[in-house]
């Protein structure tokens, strides 16, 4: 080989290299608080392997911040390693202190893996919300041992990497995977992050994943990605030594050979061998030819649609003859795919020719077209009409053409936009569910909250969830504040009451026992299933049944008897800081 005989030398420098860099312990930054409720910043370490594990084996600093005051005094498990550990076996990766969540580093010791598979199944199948995968973000990425019964370490990371795929926050797996140097654990993340990346046009954050990586690379399509980023940032010579080992040990892939060859300047011939056997492979073909072309069709992967477009190379779709159905077809899918702009579907739409009269009687002329001459028509009819309650008509039967065909998602973007120049208030009660199926709700993040003095749980009382009260000026005002309830005959004792009320008594509040007669002490109808495991202590699992609970629903959408039980819930498990955060969602009221 061309530079085999530096390999022992650069073999053992990059060897005592990576060592250094490994024995470093960073101090990782606390993350920012999700729901953005507390108005202070807890001031605490990430735990991580490098911070937990150290030289000395001494036990990982916890911070204990009093962000809450008075309602703190419940016992925080701090994180303590026995000496006798064997410290190569100690695996804990996540993003979040157990701290931070008033959760444990033993949330999934007690789970048995069996039920959390089939917890994971079933929330797979689920298009949650992001309230939901809130607390999924939560369970599954804060610091934690893994649970060792019927499942092993890597089904549960394989589990935790599906979630986080099926998320597609590409920040948030990135970070993952470098702060805790898990990518030789996760080769199908790191995999799906690269490739998003690539897809994206964004060669350089791809990249830049094996830069943060201190530990040796063997997946081999990892292996061969990290080769192609070090020529891509000028370190041809660092490339061909890793290429030329691997060789040595026994990889093989003609393919790529070919292409790096060329990219190296070994091979000035330009190869027109393309596949799409992956994103890196049509990367490569497209960078080792000037005169690449590539026309996709129905058989195309979503990424490589996505890969095209970023790259600009669907120009060849814009001058397409309308007579080429298709080809149009084609377009259709990739737009409902959200692979190809709408805006360029229906650019093309309006270059069908129709006569006046085609476009006068366009609801009925259109039955007799073929499917794409119909909705060319029909969009080009809506284009005309100028009576907001037809277009809205010729609206629904356009959405509904590409429905009928599976192809709802091309007839999205443009849809809204038709709809948010029409007054809802105008719109006739026949077609006010397709208005409001198909208009984004977008919920003013910006509104305030009012308190109420004369309703218990809208009171300032809520304040106490932020923090703002003493242990003595809570029970004080509770109590005064029930004094009053007490003497007003009218007042209506609401769930939302009973809920607020519920979560000082765990806190320890005392409240006089004169007032236990003010509402009747419902038992909560908790699931069974989540009471075992509140009396088996499985937070992590508790967790991910609440946000199958909670599904696509918003948690202000949620009625009261389930806000209930999910409150008693967290109760139960001591789970304040974020029983905290969901109460300050669901019972202030918002103007």
């Amino acid at each position: 080989m061309k530079i085999l005989k530096q390999l022992n030398k650069f073999f053992f420098l990059g060897l005592i290299i990576t060592t250094l860099v490994a024995s470093k312990s960073s101090a990782e930054e606390k993350p920012v608080d999700i729901w953005n409720v507390n108005k202070e910043e807890t001031k605490s370490k990430s735990v991580s392997p490098e911070n937990i594990l150290n030289n000395d084996n001494e036990t990982a600093s916890q911070s204990n911040p009093d962000i809450y005051k008075m309602q703190s005094q419940k016992k925080i498990n701090s994180i303590q390693l026995d000496e006798n550990y064997n410290l190569e076996e100690i695996k804990i990766f996540g993003l979040y202190d157990p701290e931070d969540f008033d959760l444990d580093i033993s949330m999934w010791s007690n789970s048995d893996g069996d039920q959390l598979k089939n917890l994971f199944s079933k929330l797979d199948k689920l298009k949650l919300s992001e309230d939901a995968n809130e607390i999924m973000r939560i369970s599954l990425l804060t610091n934690a041992h893994s649970p060792n019964k019927n499942i092993s370490e890597k089904e549960f990371l394989k589990l935790r990497a599906d979630w986080l795929i099926k998320n597609s926050d590409l920040d948030l797996i990135e970070e993952y995977l470098t702060k805790n140097q898990v990518i030789v654990y996760h080769p199908e993340l790191t995999k799906y992050l690269i490739d998003q990346h690539l897809a994206d046009a964004n060669t350089q954050k791809a990249c830049n994943i094996f830069l943060k990586n201190n530990k040796p690379i063997n997946e081999k399509y990892l292996v061969k990605f990290n080769i192609y980023c070090l020529i891509e940032t000028g370190k041809k010579e660092e490339a061909l030594l890793i290429y030329d080992l691997k060789k040595e040990l026994g990889f093989q892939d003609k393919y790529f050979e070919k292409k790096i060859n060329f990219l190296l300047g070994y091979d000035s011939k330009i190869d027109n061998d393309l596949s799409e056997n992956s994103i890196l492979d049509f990367h490569l073909a497209k960078i080792t030819n000037p005169n690449f072309i590539y026309e996709p069709n129905d058989n195309t992967s979503k990424i490589i649609w996505k890969y095209l477009s970023s790259f600009n190379l669907l120009n060849s779709f814009q001058e397409i003859d309308v007579s080429e159905y298709d080809k149009i077809l084609t377009l259709e899918k990739a737009t409902h795919n959200k692979n190809y702009p709408e805006k360029d579907l229906f650019n093309i739409y309006k270059r069908f020719q129709f006569n006046i009269n085609e476009l006068l009687n366009a609801k009925q002329v259109f039955k007799s077209l073929s499917n794409i001459e119909g909705r060319a028509l029909i969009y080009q009819r809506i284009l005309l009409e100028s009576e907001m309650v037809e277009k809205l008509k010729l609206l629904k039967l356009l959405k509904k053409s590409f429905k009928d065909e599976g192809l709802e998602n091309a007839f999205d973007i443009e849809l809204k936009n038709f709809l948010n120049k029409i007054n809802p208030e105008d719109i006739p009660g026949n077609l006010t569910s397709f208005y409001y199926t198909n208009i984004d709700t977008k919920e003013d993040q910006t509104k305030n909250v009012k308190f109420n003095n004369e309703i218990l749980h809208q009171s300032k009382l809520l304040n106490y969830f932020n923090g703002d009260y003493s242990k003595s000026k809570i029970e004080k005002d509770i109590n005064n504040f029930l004094k009053k309830i007490k003497k007003n005959k009218k007042y209506y004792f609401s769930k939302k009451d009973q809920i607020l009320l519920e979560s000082l008594k765990y806190d320890g509040i005392e409240i006089s026992k004169k007032f236990d007669d003010l509402y009747e002490v419902i038992e909560t109808e908790i699931p069974t299933d989540i009471q075992v495991m509140i009396n088996n202590n499985e937070q992590g699992a508790v967790l991910l049944r609440i946000a199958e609970v909670i599904g696509q629903d918003k948690l202000e959408r949620i009625d009261e008897d389930t806000i209930y039980f999910i409150i008693s819930t967290l109760n139960q498990l001591n789970i304040d800081l974020l029983r905290n955060k969901i109460l300050l969602k669901v019972l202030p009221l918002k103007v």
